[in-house]
């Protein structure tokens, strides 16, 4: 059920901006430890531009739930199952996007808390996760914009 038009022009955008994010963070993902904490510019460089990734993915997220079925949540758990539930994402990715809304929340609600270490193991064993995020939508607005000709 289709309640009105996506903005896929601006869905497509923010993808591009996660991806600059991505860009950002992947020299991160092959330092060795000792040299990522060596500076102390580097973990809040990466908490910087995983947090503004993570909020433009739940933006996405928010926008196609409303706009495919009138979806009125904020909350980004909620919108991570949702897009599982509505097959926008794979089950397996939305339970990973599940994860990442906690890890958002951290960032912003118990920021005292984000120590450097686990930034750097999620610099390092996670941005697959969120180039997942940007290929699986992707091919929704792909398919949607195929759907809607």
């Amino acid at each position: 059920m289709v309640i009105s038009s996506l903005n896929t022009g601006r869905i497509l955008e923010l993808l591009r901006f996660i991806e600059s994010c991505l860009q950002e963070l992947k020299p991160f993902s092959t330092m060795k430890e000792e040299e990522f904490l060596a500076d102390k510019k580097n973990p809040p460089f990466v908490e910087s531009y995983l947090r503004r990734s993570l909020e433009a993915v739940f933006d996405i997220g928010r926008h196609i739930l409303a706009k495919t079925s009138g979806f009125k949540g904020i909350e980004y758990k909620f919108i991570a199952t949702e897009l599982g539930q509505k097959g926008v994402l794979t089950k397996e990715l939305s339970d990973v996007l599940y994860n990442m809304a906690g890890y958002r929340n951290r960032m912003v609600h118990f920021y005292k808390e984000v120590m450097p270490g686990e930034l750097y193991r999620i610099v390092r064993e996670h941005l697959k996760d969120i180039e997942r995020f940007v290929k699986e939508t992707a091919s929704f607005i792909k398919a949607y914009q195929e759907n809607k000709s």
